[in-house]
């Protein structure tokens, strides 16, 4: 399926603004891939298709995750709307053909992070956070540059805002983005050191 034809079945499963937002992270991606020489198509498909499970509801989530053994963790079971990134990866392999491991995974991974991310699992993590159809935060304009400087140091800020955020909201941090916080935060301290 090329990517014409999967926005098209795309469009038909998400909401007119989650769909916008899902151009967005594809046309931000394929830029950001432009920037760092990662393959532009792969960052545009994982852009395009990082959401294509969002719609479902936190039980179908749970029960789908649990129907085709996908591992839940206690934070996923606390915060169902954290599935919808390997829920996502799964319907990419399943409903819109994509084989490709590091798109899967770009897309599994854009709303926890990781550690030692790829440069393509970065680009979708933070296109997600930052195309030009999201609303104005804090630290926004910031965010954007280092999208185009600096990954690392662009990841350890969005993560800094989105942990600061769950923390006020009194929410579920998933162990998973405050391990991926301090090994952006440590590594950048070392690259400081080292110059």
């Amino acid at each position: 399926m090329d990517r014409i034809e999967m926005r098209e079945k795309l469009e038909k499963k998400l909401s007119p603004k989650r769909f916008e937002h899902s151009l967005g992270v594809e046309y931000t991606a394929a830029c950001m891939a432009m920037c760092y020489d990662v393959d532009i198509e792969k960052a545009a498909v994982a852009g395009l298709l990082h959401d294509c499970a969002k719609y479902l509801s936190p039980e179908k989530k749970i029960k789908l995750c649990q129907e085709n053994h996908l591992p839940i963790s206690k934070y996923e079971y606390a915060n169902p709307e954290l599935l919808h990134g390997k829920l996502g990866a799964f319907y990419a392999k399943k409903k819109y053909g994509v084989e490709d491991s590091e798109i899967l995974s770009a897309i599994t991974y854009h709303t926890t992070g990781k550690e030692n991310m790829t440069a393509l699992e970065k680009i979708i993590y933070i296109a997600d956070f930052m195309e030009a159809n999201r609303k104005e935060i804090k630290n926004m304009k910031l965010i954007r540059k280092l999208a185009f400087t600096d990954l690392d140091s662009c990841l350890c800020e969005i993560m800094k805002n989105t942990i600061h955020y769950l923390e006020v909201k009194n929410a579920v941090i998933d162990d998973i983005t405050l391990s991926a916080y301090e090994y952006y935060k440590n590594a950048l301290k070392t690259e400081i050191e080292d110059d």
